[in-house]
């Protein structure tokens, strides 16, 4: 038969992403969430092999799939670079104290009726800060559950307390890589991402919030601080703790809200970070560095906070974990990850397997909330199936980007979807990384807490719900329109 005069078939089109799902379920069943590590980043070039073999078999050249996937990695550059920021802005706010002073003075506002509301509140804080729902789940998250059960509170509920505020702030947060990711996905400015993101995200907080509340005026029980003061006694005697700290994400927010970029903005807040390191932590500059004058210290110690990892040596070993930051390095294989994601992701596209798949999706599309239906449909169902948020947000944002311009809509539509349904319900998926991760994390199993991730299940049927009811769908201008959809003017 010549397959070369033959075009892709939706079972030809969907091999390669029935390869890719065996594979990452295999590799979440072998490495677990060490998966990310490598394996991963493998699976996706292997299942971009047999996407391209299909692509050559009818009559795709070489220079096309390249071309494709090149093209594919450039668009997601700058998500790239700001993600290397990230890690050196996390490192110099954690030597600097910032992070630990937010935890510090976070802890001080708990009382056994608020306790589930608050967890959900320091969570989102402490995630907003990091950027990372999994170190915030992994430290301070224990250390609240530790809390809730001395409150005989129900394991679960205090674990969907804490991931609900932990994925609200890594939703919102412009150092998640998620965040960063989508944005770029859609080829979006990374703040006009989350400003818009608001109109979804704060009526599901709320909503969270109110819940929560409701719970914990029946849940609540006599407080213990013990494990709370012990936490905030380690810290203090690490760090010089100070309000003055406050400043250093001041400034930040300051910066952001004058609009200035992404990179430039985190830079500048890295930058900070480590000035205020030098200024108020010399005692941590002097045990992170082996040379004896203050200024070469300073300049090592600042420097290795920003490419490499970090431990602050603490008293209370249980928070270790929470006093660490792995820099640069630390991001690498996130990176790694999209790098070869847009590899699969370009090579799909360039073939038509993407076209294929996303013609027969969006037959049942018909407005603009069955577009955006469709979308979380296919984020919940990536994760579902490819155990992996980021694969989510990727192959749905590629496979959506085209359909959400021919609708006239800002890519911002389309980045907020990602978020509101790739991100936040990975971590429901017992075979998700994600789900999996917080699972081990806290020890109450995927299928315990899930419930309670009242944040997590609610954002997906908001963003749907908000799509139908036409609340602030931004539709491009005329001069966007023919700026993106040029032939499509043309035809008109």
């Amino acid at each position: 038969m010549n397959l070369h005069n033959k075009s892709i078939s939706l079972g030809e089109a969907l091999i390669p992403i029935i390869f890719l799902i065996i594979l990452l379920s295999i590799n979440a069943f072998v490495f677990g969430d060490q998966a990310i590590e490598g394996a991963n980043q493998f699976a996706l070039l292997f299942a971009a092999a047999i996407g391209g073999i299909i692509a050559l078999l009818h009559g795709k050249n070489w220079d096309d799939l390249q071309f494709g996937f090149v093209k594919s990695i450039s668009s997601a550059m700058p998500s790239m670079l700001i993600l290397l920021l990230i890690g050196s802005l996390a490192g110099t706010w954690m030597i600097s104290g910032v992070v630990p002073a937010m935890i510090y003075y976070g802890l001080e506002y708990l009382n056994p009726s608020l306790f589930l509301m608050l967890s959900v509140v320091i969570c989102a804080v402490v995630s907003l800060v990091t950027g990372s729902s999994w170190s915030t789940i992994a430290t301070i998250g224990v250390a609240l559950l530790g809390v809730g059960n001395a409150m005989e509170i129900n394991k679960a509920l205090v674990s969907g307390a804490i991931i609900s505020g932990a994925y609200f702030g890594d939703k919102v947060s412009p150092l998640s890589d998620t965040t960063n990711l989508a944005s770029a996905m859609a080829e979006v400015d990374l703040f006009v991402h989350i400003r818009y993101m608001m109109y979804t995200t704060i009526p599901s907080l709320i909503i969270t919030l109110l819940l929560f509340l409701g719970i914990g005026f029946f849940k609540h029980g006599e407080i213990h601080p013990e494990s709370i003061r012990d936490v905030q006694i380690a810290i203090k005697e690490s760090f010089h703790i100070s309000p003055w700290l406050f400043l250093v994400p001041a400034l930040l927010f300051y910066i952001i809200s004058k609009k200035v970029p992404a990179i430039p903005a985190i830079f500048a807040g890295t930058l900070i970070g480590g000035i205020f390191a030098i200024i108020f932590q010399p005692q941590i500059i002097h045990q992170l560095s082996n040379n004896t004058s203050y200024m070469a210290a300073s300049y090592q110690t600042v420097m290795q906070s920003i490419f490499t990892d970090i431990s602050i040596p603490v008293t209370n070993e249980n928070i270790q974990d929470l006093l660490s930051t792995g820099g640069m390095a630390g991001m690498l294989n996130t990176i790694w990850l999209i790098l070869t994601a847009m590899v699969f992701s370009g090579i799909l596209e360039a073939s038509g397997i993407l076209k294929k798949i996303t013609e027969t999706m969006l037959k049942a599309v018909h407005s603009t909330g069955s577009l955006v239906c469709t979308t979380v449909v296919s984020c919940g169902f990536l994760n579902l199936t490819a155990s992996d948020q980021y694969i989510s947000i990727v192959v749905t944002g590629r496979m959506f980007s085209k359909s959400y311009k021919d609708q006239n809509l800002k890519p911002e539509v389309l980045s907020r979807t990602l978020e509101d349904s790739g991100t936040v319900t990975s971590v429901l998926i017992p075979w998700n990384t994600c789900g999996a991760a917080q699972a081990g994390a806290l020890g109450v199993s995927t299928i315990a807490f899930a419930p309670y991730c009242f944040f997590n299940i609610i954002s997906p049927f908001m963003s749907i719900a908000v799509a139908y009811l036409d609340i602030k769908i931004r539709q491009l201008n005329n001069s966007e329109s023919k700026t993106i959809n040029p032939k499509k003017q043309n035809t008109n």
